[in-house]
């Protein structure tokens, strides 16, 4: 058990974290959902926020119960990825980046950049540690009371 320890914890921090956002999405629609989704410049805002909420809550749920968890790891992966790059790189560069609006900081730079993305940094590596740990067999269903396979 204390082996298993440091994955679980990753677990259960990552299905958290992702079931609670995706949940916020449609409970705080005006400032974590559709409003928010259009200020930062994302297309088709209306439809991506549920699309986006939604995956957040199945694959937070699915992590955190351990089944299909690589599959979960993945496209929330690609959630993270994306989130990262819409949001924070006008943070880096100081200026709108394509259609992704800049938001208003005192500071912009590397480390407005690093402050900013620690969440999403987290989410990215603690997916990339998901899906090690699933051996990278996606679709491979795994219970968290059953042993690994070696």
């Amino acid at each position: 058990m204390r082996r298993k320890l440091p994955m679980i914890l990753i677990r259960v921090v990552m299905g958290l974290v992702f079931l609670t956002e995706g949940i916020l999405k449609f409970a705080h629609p005006e400032e974590l959902g559709t409003d928010r989704f259009a200020g930062i410049g994302l297309p088709f805002s209306s439809l991506l926020t549920p699309l986006v909420g939604g995956i957040e809550i199945a694959g937070g749920a699915l992590i955190l119960l351990n089944f299909y968890a690589g599959d979960a790891a993945l496209v929330l992966l690609a959630v993270s990825l994306t989130a990262l790059f819409a949001t924070k790189t006008p943070i880096l560069l100081g200026r709108q980046w394509g259609p992704f609006a800049l938001i208003k900081l005192s500071r912009y730079g590397w480390l407005s950049y690093l402050h900013e993305a620690r969440i999403d940094l987290c989410m990215i590596f603690g997916s990339l540690a998901v899906l090690i740990d699933s051996g990278l067999q996606l679709r491979r269903k795994r219970h968290w009371y059953q042993p690994r396979e070696h």
